[in-house]
């Protein structure tokens, strides 16, 4: 679990207002302190990670500038970012998708929960995996993490 005691500093590369903003009222009701960052699109993603090094990375698949896919390809290419975990928050159910983003070194798939409550949910089970202790690469099995579960 990541300590509640320092603040974890998260990035989310997210386009969209409406799921930004039902992700950070999530973020407020965790347990652990969180500082929470955001990007609009890909570019500003990269430009941001570049100058500073979150704990953690939520990355949308659909963005303009550069998409989802092509930021995790850039990201896991660089060893600088090696130990940076990269979950993959999208809407997108497809398997072609959801194996590309396992194959490119994601660590793992959150589905966007439709409710405020399952988007907390899922960001708890997240939370729950010490991540600075190690990178949590699970089975495809347990890639997906789905808010209803």
């Amino acid at each position: 679990m990541i300590n509640a005691n320092s603040a974890t500093n998260v990035l989310i590369a997210e386009d969209d207002d409406d799921d930004y903003l039902i992700f950070s009222l999530a973020v407020e009701e965790l347990s652990v302190q969180v500082v929470l960052s955001r990007a609009e699109n890909g570019d500003i993603l990269m430009k941001m990670l570049n100058e500073n090094h979150p704990d953690l990375l939520f990355l949308d698949i659909l963005m303009p500038c550069r998409d989802g896919r092509q930021c995790i390809r850039e990201i896991r290419a660089d060893s600088k970012f090696d130990s940076l975990p990269i979950i993959v928050y999208s809407s997108l159910k497809d398997m072609e998708t959801i194996e590309f983003c396992y194959r490119a070194g994601s660590n793992l798939y959150a589905l966007k929960p439709s409710s405020l409550k399952e988007v907390k949910a899922t960001l708890e089970r997240i939370f729950a995996v010490d991540w600075k202790k190690m990178l949590y690469y699970p089975p495809l099995s347990q890639f997906v993490l789905r808010g209803e579960e």
